[in-house]
């Protein structure tokens, strides 16, 4: 009966496996955050960084 709890960091595994099924979120911004996290570079400098890039990719 007792239920087990999953950790924060749990949480965010599962979140981060999943986030480009989510409906609606642009696709590369959410392999770019899973990427990111996965490698444990999920900063606010590196995520400005990234999104840049795809911008700047997008232009071409």
């Amino acid at each position: 009966m007792a239920e087990k709890v999953k950790s924060g960091k749990e949480i965010l595994d599962d979140f981060f496996n999943g986030i480009e099924e989510i409906e609606n979120v642009d696709t590369d911004i959410a392999k770019m955050l899973s990427e990111l996290y996965q490698n444990d570079k999920l900063t606010d400098t590196n995520v400005k960084n990234e999104l840049q890039k795809l911008r700047d990719g997008n232009k071409d």
